[in-house]
């Protein structure tokens, strides 16, 4: 279904920011910098002459909004997808449809794509082919700098605007449409006060649909007076302002609070609890990047040596990441998320990388000892360079006792295993090199 089908989506039940989402450039508020009178983008649209772009800026400022109202101006055909739910195969699909339609209909198709640095790169080469023939018009909507995340022949071939967070006075003319439009908040007879509403649109922070949907709320769990009115007071508006923060944001907060929540449910070894905070996320349309990013940090820290192969389930995550794109990918992540949050725990390596800086801290750079230093190069054997070191594969086990640590330095004990997983062997693996050591050296004269 598209997206911005009104017919379906801008029904009484609908968000308040849906159901005022402009139809036309005449209701659309803010972006004057390049949709003012006699702007390029402006005349472009108005004109029906568009090319490809890309906009890009902060959530809630119009981006997608912007693409609605393309959607109404254009003679084309209008689709529109989102990245975090399409994958290369539909969109192949819809690089053939728009190809036919303009070889065999002349009509041109524009698409939108919301969220479109979550393409992955082979996703993204996808559209290159159309966009450069001429078969396609691309709208690339992004919360992230597009020269960071859109492929440099997509860029080179498409126009970017940024859009900025909305000015006060804009998110005030946005709220105060809502409370008179009849598709709004018109007929339930409400009045806001306007310390109320300057508190909505403060902590709005330039984000039209936060205002509406804080808006909203104020008005709808306030009941009408004796008069039938709703009046909306100061109070009213920072409970609901308060009530309405208890969502996903990326910047915010509750972004660190749900990612802390993932990694100690993954720490504690509850899968059940990871996925659920993984699938909050995933639908915030959290970068995915950085949960993977967070599910090798943690493979190696809080499982380690315990079971090496948490860290290369993360890394194979990251590889299907990039080569599928979401929403493929969210079966292979998942599937690393299950097997570190299952797998046995232990820090040691965290402990042992830690003691080991700082004993370097603390002792300085004590010079190599003789016999562990390179002999490959010209004159190192002069120097002695190498001398009397023991080549560990040419005794049993392939392994010799041999001192690998500066004079000073020998006592050194970073690394500590547990009794976890792999572990527990690695320890009696350790501990028998140690007995080994004592008894050779028992023996020396």
């Amino acid at each position: 279904m598209d997206l911005f089908e009104h017919s379906s989506l801008r029904h009484e039940n609908a968000p308040l920011a849906v159901r005022m989402r402009p139809e036309s450039l005449e209701e659309y508020v803010g972006q004057e910098h390049i949709l003012g009178p006699g702007k390029l983008l402006r005349r472009a649209i108005t004109e029906d002459i568009l090319r490809s772009i890309i906009l890009y800026g902060p959530p809630g400022v119009g981006k997608t909004t912007l693409g609605y109202v393309i959607s109404k101006t254009t003679k084309g055909v209008f689709l529109n997808v989102s990245a975090t739910t399409t994958g290369a195969a539909e969109l192949k699909r819809l690089m053939a449809e728009a190809r036919d339609r303009r070889a065999f209909h002349g009509q041109r198709t524009i698409l939108f794509v919301d969220e479109i640095q979550r393409l992955n790169k082979g996703q993204q080469d996808v559209l290159l082919p159309a966009v450069e023939q001429g078969d396609l018009i691309l709208i690339g909507a992004t919360t992230e700098n597009p020269f960071f995340e859109v492929n440099a022949a997509l860029l080179s071939r498409s126009q970017i605007y940024q859009l900025k967070p909305l000015t006060e006075q804009d998110l005030e003319t946005v709220a105060r449409r809502a409370l008179q439009d009849p598709r709004g908040l018109g007929d339930l007879r409400c009045q806001v006060s306007s310390d109320a509403l300057s508190h909505l649109v403060r902590i709005a922070n330039g984000d039209a649909r936060v205002l509406l949907n804080t808006l909203e709320f104020a008005v709808l769990t306030t009941l009408p007076n004796e008069e039938g009115l709703r009046m909306v007071d100061l109070a009213a508006a920072e409970e609901a302002a308060q009530a309405q923060r208890v969502r996903y944001d990326k910047s915010g907060d509750n972004h660190y609070d749900v990612i802390s929540a993932f990694i100690k449910s993954l720490r504690g070894s509850d899968p059940d609890a990871a996925l659920y905070w993984y699938a909050r996320m995933v639908y915030a349309s959290e970068d995915p990047r950085f949960i993977v990013r967070r599910l090798l940090v943690h493979a190696a820290e809080d499982v380690g040596m315990a079971d090496p192969n948490a860290l290369l389930m993360a890394q194979a995550a990251g590889f299907a990441l990039e080569w599928l794109g979401m929403p493929e990918a969210r079966i292979p992540i998942a599937q690393a998320i299950i097997y570190i949050a299952t797998a046995p725990k232990s820090n040691s390596v965290v402990n042992a990388v830690d003691g080991a800086l700082a004993a370097v801290e603390k002792a300085g750079a004590e010079p190599v000892p003789i016999h562990l230093r390179d002999a490959h190069y010209s004159g190192a054997a002069k120097l002695g360079h190498g001398r009397n070191y023991k080549y560990p594969h040419d005794y049993p086990h392939h392994y010799v006792v041999q001192d690998y640590l500066p004079d000073n330095m020998k006592s050194l004990r970073v690394y500590e295993p547990s009794d976890q997983g792999r572990e527990k062997v690695i320890k009696e693996r350790l501990a028998y090199f140690a007995a080994l050591k004592e008894r050779t050296k028992a023996q020396e004269p």
